[in-house]
């Protein structure tokens, strides 16, 4: 990425200083040197992404982003004046800071984009002066479509989902991450109300120790832990249990293995939802289960012990959703293990458990690293088996309370669920947790799977 931003630079460095008039027009005119030279339908098409670029500026992203960059995020409120002259109040429509912002922000990435379209201008001038100066004919609109289509059709194709992506996924995050520096809460809500920039006032404010045992750095730092104690358990539970079945039945010796498969197979083909909303129903203090055994036990909502209980029944149930996908993705890689290895290990004299530790699980975590942190991080983001279960719950207000809205076993993402649902959202507080949780899943996963034999010792199984 470095190498690249440096040439791009050289390149716009070289064509400024040392290339040709109709090239540094181009810095102006997008387009002007192609249509100078002959190549009339790529200097209109720069041109006409130029025009629209500066009509959108003119007429709508300007004003937005002129807002983004003064220091405020609107002026005007929304709300009813008086008029003298009709006695009556007249509606008058104020700044919307929400609008003020999300416009802003797709005006910045609009922005981005038609500087990639300005510097392939700037580059294709730049070698259309190397090809003239090698006394090299430029090329036609025809042989540019033809090349596109044939040696390099992966731009058109490509350009769709990078779009998509562009505005779907990067601008949101943007978008969130801008909210983490504004005061947009339940007091600041538009239109009636505006919100503006706080600085790093959030940041303080999640990392603040003051507030006795509920001030926020304290509450974020128990839901971090149980974030972290959550994804372990429920990635790895799921894994070694569904991995050992697997095993089983993958043994000599027994019988109807189809059998024990399809069985599996058909719990996966129930909905998750519809398992754990029926678990919830099961394990409720009114239950099938507590009348089954004829006791009155809180499984979800026990809050003794830091809700010890729940978070236990949470981690039971999830085993129990989640090892049949292990187990069939097991039994899959277990197949394609090479006989060899294990005749030459029996050869050896090793007896079951050497070659299970010296080869199976080796193979195992070298071929299944990758899908152990992407399971790892999704455990992270896992709103589904939570909010079903617990809703976040039990309430809890000596651990969790302070106005930190978080509860017992809320994970980073359910607790900025609720932040932002809540009777009394706070949506800047919830977009930093929204960073945390980015930084944390990208670092995590960049760092765990540079160190994986799946990178390091990629031919080793081969």
């Amino acid at each position: 990425m470095e190498k690249r931003s440096a040439n791009g630079i050289k390149t716009i460095y070289s064509a400024l200083k040392a290339g040709s008039w109709q090239t540094r027009v181009s810095f102006l005119i997008a387009g002007f040197g192609q249509a100078a030279r002959g190549q009339i339908a790529k200097g209109l098409c720069y041109m006409f992404a130029q025009t629209l670029f500066i009509l959108y500026m003119l007429f709508f992203g300007g004003r937005y982003l002129g807002h983004l960059f003064s220091g405020n995020l609107g002026v005007r409120l929304s709300g009813e004046v008086w008029n003298e002259e009709l006695q009556i109040f007249e509606k008058v429509k104020g700044d919307n800071s929400f609008l003020i912002l999300l416009y802003g922000t797709a005006t910045l990435v609009v922005a981005l984009l038609f500087f990639v379209v300005w510097f392939m201008n700037i580059k294709g001038n730049h070698e259309n002066d190397a090809r003239l100066a090698e006394g090299r004919k430029l090329t036609t609109f025809r042989e540019d479509m033809r090349s596109l289509i044939n040696q390099r059709f992966y731009i058109p194709l490509l350009i769709p989902p990078f779009v998509g992506l562009v505005f779907f996924t990067v601008m949101p995050l943007i978008f969130m991450v801008l909210i983490a520096f504004t005061n947009y809460d339940y007091a600041h809500m538009p239109p009636g109300k505006l919100f503006d920039w706080v600085g790093l006032a959030n940041f303080k404010l999640m990392f603040s120790f003051s507030g006795g045992g509920t001030g926020f750095a304290l509450v974020f730092l128990r839901v971090l832990a149980w974030t972290f104690i959550w994804a372990f358990f429920a990635t790895f539970t799921n894994y070694f249990l569904g991995l050992v079945i697997a095993l089983l039945i993958h043994k000599k010796g027994i019988k109807l293995k189809a059998l024990w498969r399809t069985l599996f197979v058909i719990a996966i083909a129930v909905p998750q939802f519809v398992t754990l909303l029926l678990m919830q129903k099961i394990l409720d203090g009114d239950g099938i289960l507590n009348a089954i055994l004829g006791t009155r036990i809180l499984w979800l909502t026990d809050q003794r012990y830091l809700s010890l209980l729940p978070r236990v029944m949470i981690i039971l149930v999830n085993i129990w959703i989640g090892v049949p996908y292990t187990l069939l993705m097991c039994s899959g890689i277990l197949m394609n293990i090479p006989a060899d290895y294990y005749e030459a290990a029996k050869i050896d004299g090793a007896g079951a458990v050497r070659i299970f530790f010296d080869i199976t699980l080796p193979y195992m975590m070298h071929i299944t690293a990758p899908y152990l942190i992407t399971q790892f991080v999704g455990n992270i983001n896992n709103f589904n088996v939570i909010w079903l279960l617990t809703g976040g719950g039990p309430v809890d207000n000596v651990h969790y309370g302070g106005g930190t809205q978080a509860q017992s076993t809320d994970l980073l993402v359910t607790w900025l669920y609720r932040l932002t649902t809540d009777q009394n959202p706070k949506y800047n507080v919830a977009s930093v947790i929204g960073i945390v949780i980015f930084v944390i899943s990208a670092v995590l996963s960049l760092i765990t799977y540079n160190r994986t034999s799946a990178v390091k010792s990629e031919e080793a199984f081969q």
